[in-house]
């Protein structure tokens, strides 16, 4: 995968990726034009984003309510992945849940800035940036979720493993 770098900071919410005043909206593609759309700087993101482009951001990130909304309109708005310091676990699970993989890695903003032209391999968990020339760590998915994230989601791959 390869792409360009929005680098946003620490403890991201999840009414910040997805406001929750769109709660009720149940097309996906009209759910993707409000990602990110609750920073501050980000509101027009969907139509900045291209497709195959990274969200960098700190530690935390996903946290506060449980909603799926979260993952699926950054998913659906074109973001290939999002690689964080940390992420909230249920917003973790939600993405893995949905077949949407992320990679964890520790400082990746102090390594990445916005702009930057990342290559990224999320089975070895390796991120390439073209910028500095470094090559970056991140914890790879395990092997139940990189099954999961192949298997198009939960419901995909338990619908195959009981077949």
């Amino acid at each position: 995968m390869k792409g360009k770098a929005w680098v946003i900071g620490d403890n991201i919410d999840t009414d910040q990726i997805y406001p929750g005043k769109y709660l009720p909206l149940t097309d996906i593609k009209e759910m993707a034009k409000h990602a990110l759309e609750g920073i501050e700087g980000l509101e027009d993101f969907s139509q900045r984003v291209e497709k195959g482009d990274f969200v960098v951001a700190g530690k935390n990130f996903g946290c506060g309510s449980s909603r799926e909304h979260a993952a699926v309109c950054l998913r659906e708005a074109g973001v290939a992945m999002v690689m964080a310091e940390s992420f909230a676990r249920i917003y973790y699970r939600n993405t893995v849940n949905i077949g949407y993989p992320v990679l964890e890695c520790e400082e990746i903003t102090k390594k990445v800035n916005d702009g930057d032209i990342l290559e990224v391999d999320p089975e070895s968990g390796i991120i390439k940036n073209e910028r500095t020339g470094e090559t970056i760590q991140a914890l790879p998915l395990s092997g139940l979720e990189r099954e999961i994230s192949d298997a198009g989601g939960l419901l995909q791959y338990i619908k195959k493993n009981t077949e």
